[in-house]
């Protein structure tokens, strides 16, 4: 049976103001509207046997890439079990964690089509049949990669040099991974034909890739298997002990197993490959809009201006007499950035977490797995959110020592409790929580409920959250 595992999380911070760490590259929207997971998760299930997709990803973003799933028109979430790491990790734990629960729950001879949710293909017949050769290649115990033949010296890929074919099958034996080049080298590489860019992409049964790994890492295979052994639940979703799962060495499964194994066997892709690291590498999948080279998303107006890229969401952009910029324009962050400068950008967000802005983390809109709150203003005296509050879905039951709040319902009908009161609170009806008194909103309906929220006081942080019930199981989660 071939399972798709889908590798979804990471900041993302090379592509700041859009991908924040509360809303990661994987929930970025290209062009057409759909998120870089729905189109991994389109692809996943092209090849998946039975519909069936593992996701391995972060806690916090359990409920966000639930509700992106569910959009799709072939997702059946019962076929779609969910891998939850309690703080981030590198790829070796997470794949063998997946490995692990295949051969558990699943079979032991599983084949693993391991899937970065921040890649963009679009030759999908293309990626189906080099699935296909990978397979092959993985029934008969191989460990599988994919190599993107280069078009160019890249020197921000590593790269794999590829030796003799493998007998009977398609593929070629992995010589040696090698790291990112300098542009000279970059250059051998491209004119030699043997190397292809390493894109991250596995296909293994998981017993071989566990036995490679007994061999190879038996600390990181130990390591793993104790985090699975210690995991919270055993049904989707599968949550791993904070403490076991910290205990698991931060490496890649390209340090930890594919450098060292055996059985190494890489296809060269025949299908169109990004791994959108960078706005310079967005741009470029924009067509050009006109003849100076320039790309616009959204509303721009240019004035004698050359080889630019603006994103703009909401606000008009004008430039004058500029060019090689990069202007991408959101809510509350403006970045102008040299186009070949893009990869510098996650210094900006360095300078955000020093500085401890929320800026960093957060959008002026905040999802929750109730819902979402957009900051309407953050002043001094008073914070103001406009809440969207699912159908079915709660907030805590929660008090706070430092602010009052005030919610107006402006559409929809809520209910709320303030201290031992439960009422309906009707569009166009407001309702006052003084501090330290427990309140919950809930949403009985089957329509979402906005409402404003006015919060006064002296302090406004989210830190000022005393929990005492939660649905989503958050103990130290901000609503």
């Amino acid at each position: 049976m071939l399972i798709p595992v889908i590798l979804s999380g990471g900041a993302g911070t090379r592509l700041w103001p859009v991908s924040r760490s509360a809303y990661p590259k994987p929930f970025m929207r290209m062009g057409d509207g759909e998120t870089l997971l729905y189109k991994t998760l389109d692809r996943a299930l092209r090849v998946a046997d039975e519909g069936r997709v593992l996701t391995v990803t972060g806690r916090d973003y359990y409920f966000l890439t639930r509700d992106e799933y569910a959009t799709h028109p072939r997702a059946n979430l019962d076929h779609l079990p969910f891998l939850l790491e309690p703080a981030g990790r590198n790829t070796a734990p997470a794949i063998l964690l997946a490995a692990l629960y295949a051969r558990a729950e699943v079979s032991p001879d599983a084949v693993l089509l391991v899937l970065p949710a921040d890649h963009l293909i679009r030759d999908l017949d293309a990626f189906a049949a080099d699935v296909g050769r990978a397979r092959a290649l993985a029934e008969q115990g191989w460990l599988a990669t994919f190599g993107i033949p280069p078009t160019h010296a890249e020197t921000g890929f590593g790269y794999i040099r590829m030796a003799e074919a493998v007998e009977g099958l398609e593929g070629r034996r992995v010589n040696a991974f090698v790291e990112k080049p300098q542009r000279e080298v970059a250059e051998q590489y491209l004119a030699s034909g043997d190397y292809v860019w390493n894109s991250g992409m596995f296909c293994f049964r998981a017993d071989a890739l566990i036995e490679a790994a007994r061999t190879a890492c038996p600390d990181v295979l130990a390591a793993a298997e104790a985090c699975h052994a210690h995991a919270t639940a055993h049904e989707s979703p599968v949550e791993f002990a904070r403490e076991s799962f910290l205990a698991q060495p931060d490496i890649s499964i390209d340090y930890a197993v594919m450098e060292r194994a055996d059985r190494r066997a890489v296809i060269a892709a025949g299908f169109d490959w990004s791994d959108i690291g960078s706005w310079k590498a967005i741009s470029e999948l924009e067509p050009e809009s006109d003849e100076h080279g320039n790309r616009v998303r959204g509303q721009a107006i240019l004035v004698e201006s050359s080889n630019c890229y603006i994103q703009s969401d909401k606000r008009m952009v004008a430039a004058v007499g500029v060019k090689d910029l990069v202007i991408v324009d959101t809510d509350d962050a403006i970045l102008v950035a040299d186009r070949e400068r893009a990869q510098q950008v996650k210094l900006v967000v360095d300078r955000l977490r020093a500085d401890k802005h929320d800026a960093a983390a957060f959008h002026q809109t905040v999802y929750r797995p109730w819902g979402s709150f957009t900051v309407l203003e953050d002043a001094a005296d008073c914070k103001v959110k406009r809440l969207v509050v699912k159908p079915g879905h709660v907030l805590s039951l929660q008090l706070h020592h430092r602010r009052s709040e005030h919610w107006t319902v402006v559409k929809g009908v809520a209910k709320v409790r303030i201290g031992e009161k439960e009422f309906l609170l009707n569009a166009n009806e407001s309702a006052y929580i003084p501090m330290n008194t427990v309140h919950r909103l809930e949403n009985p309906t089957t329509e979402d409920i906005h409402l404003i929220e006015v919060q006064c006081g002296g302090y406004f942080g989210e830190d000022d959250i005393v929990r005492l019930e939660d649905r989503y199981g958050r103990v130290a989660a901000k609503d």
